[in-house]
């Protein structure tokens, strides 16, 4: 998972959803969004801290489950800029965000379908 597609289609996914794992989870996102690696890992320790110190799995529960979905995003070009444009559309606050806000939700939805949560 260290290169991307040369010309993937923009509705094609530019990589297979990988399995709900720390590891596998790292290796996407290095692939897909690098940048983003920083904010994993920081994500990854507290999950795993606050797990230890509270004696549950939850906090990791929400790890794989944020950047699991983060992942089906990101992994569509088409999805992941989609949100983008609508994000910043609702931060302008120029226009009425009601049409952005449900359209963003239902790319979360569709991409918690994506990645079996």
């Amino acid at each position: 998972m260290t290169a991307l597609p040369a010309e993937a289609q923009a509705d094609e996914p530019l990589i297979p959803m990988p399995v709900l794992t720390p590891g596998a989870l790292r290796a996407a996102v290095e692939s897909l969004t690098p940048s983003r690696m920083p904010e994993f890992v920081s994500d990854l320790v507290d999950a795993t801290t606050s797990a230890q110190q509270i004696q549950s799995f939850a906090p990791l529960r929400t790890f794989v489950h944020t950047w699991g979905v983060f992942v089906a995003i990101q992994r569509y070009p088409s999805r992941a800029a989609r949100l983008r444009h609508l994000e910043e559309t609702v931060s302008a606050g120029v226009e009425d965000p009601t049409d952005a806000i449900v359209e963003i939700r239902k790319i979360y939805v569709d991409a918690e379908a994506d990645a079996g949560l």
